[in-house]
């Protein structure tokens, strides 16, 4: 029987987990008012219509469900292709968009760096109209390659599991490959110094949300049962968001990495993404994740950690590492090189297909302490 009064907008109507790539996962609570956040989400970056038949590749059991599956999309008008697969694999996936003309799709960077080591002309992709990737920076390397072979551009956005989109590369924007596009108009997007200014163009600074006007339609409503946490990440009118950006001078904003991931070497602020970036232009790697390990002489140094592209396996030695630090000497700041890397089959990831670099250095750690 329906209660008299159900509830309150305010009140809280679902939660997820964080994907804890830098610490335990928080429970995050929403309020009723969450799906309506949705709506530029999907209408406005997703570019989606009544018309769209939209694929967003996402377990059930995270956020990005909730952005790519749910409430923009069906408020858009949008029909949802669900596929339930036990294994990521790419070529499947490829064939599932030609057999079924799915005309938009949606996945992390993930999902398009090993689509792209698919040959896709063996694939009917003449049904997509519009691609889009969040979850984790975009690397321009990657963008590249799949324009070239599909003529579609990757438009990229940012936000959280407290947040819905907060930054996007909207349908009449031009993308800057490796950019997080530009504030979405529902958040009061600000970048902060550590000292607590508001950031110049050019300047790194923590993204944050200011809500001294209110709390903006989207944005989480409490980490559930932990009143410390909440007034950690979220006081004094300003939500920080824990994640490093610059914005250029039309305003478009790049991701520099988590807080906790940027590294301090001799002097220098080193943000993992653009190293990242750097050594994925080889056609040596696969993937990679940069983290600092600590170095008694600079503080920390930069470690890179790759899988290898099958025909680089054999090579895994000296020479190549040497090669690959010169590649990044050349793309990037020298004093940004890797000093130090170690090539694995894999790397660690979140259900959501993040990378776990705490995973990472918990590993280095233990290694060094010989457990």
């Amino acid at each position: 029987m329906r209660p008299e009064h159900a509830n309150d907008n305010d009140d809280i109507m679902l939660m997820y987990f964080t994907s804890g790539t830098t610490g335990e996962p928080k429970m995050v609570a929403h309020d009723f008012t969450y799906p309506l956040g949705h709506i530029v989400t999907a209408r406005y970056w997703h570019n989606l219509h009544e018309g769209s038949l939209h694929l967003t590749i996402a377990d059930t059991g995270w956020a990005k469900a909730a952005w790519g599956k749910l409430y923009g999309q069906w408020i858009a008008g949008a029909t949802l292709f669900v596929y339930d697969h036990e294994k990521f694999t790419p070529a499947e996936i490829l064939r599932k968009i030609g057999q079924y003309r799915i005309t938009s799709l949606c996945a992390p960077p993930t999902i398009y760096r090993f689509m792209i080591r698919e040959d896709l002309s063996k694939f009917d992709l003449s049904s997509l109209e519009y691609c889009t990737t969040a979850g984790e920076a975009l690397n321009g390397s990657v963008y590249d390659t799949f324009l070239a072979q599909t003529g579609i551009r990757l438009m990229e956005g940012f936000g959280q599991t407290e947040t819905t989109l907060t930054l996007g590369t909207f349908p009449w924007m031009e993308p800057k490959p490796g950019s997080m596009g530009v504030p979405n108009p529902q958040y009061r997007i600000d970048l902060l110094t550590p000292d607590g200014r508001s950031a110049e163009d050019g300047e790194q600074g923590q993204i944050v949300v200011r809500t001294d006007g209110g709390k903006p339609v989207g944005l989480f409503k409490e980490y559930y049962l932990d009143e410390n946490r909440t007034h950690e990440a979220w006081h004094d009118g300003v939500y920080y968001t824990g994640d490093v950006a610059w914005r250029d001078e039309d305003g478009y904003y790049w991701f520099v990495g988590r807080a906790d991931d940027v590294i301090k070497s001799s002097g220098y602020r080193i943000g993992p993404f653009e190293v990242e970036s750097a050594l994925m232009t080889h056609p040596a790697v696969v993937e990679c994740a940069i983290t600092g390990v600590p170095d008694e002489i600079r503080g920390q140094v930069v470690k890179a950690t790759i899988v290898l592209a099958a025909a680089y396996r054999d090579r895994a030695d000296a020479a190549l590492i040497r090669e690959l630090q010169d590649h990044v000497k050349r793309i990037t700041a020298p004093y940004k090189y890797p000093r130090v890397i170690e090539f694995v089959e894999s790397l660690p990831k979140t259900i959501s297909g993040k990378i776990r670099r705490k995973e990472i250095r918990s590993d280095d750690a233990a290694k060094k302490s010989g457990n």
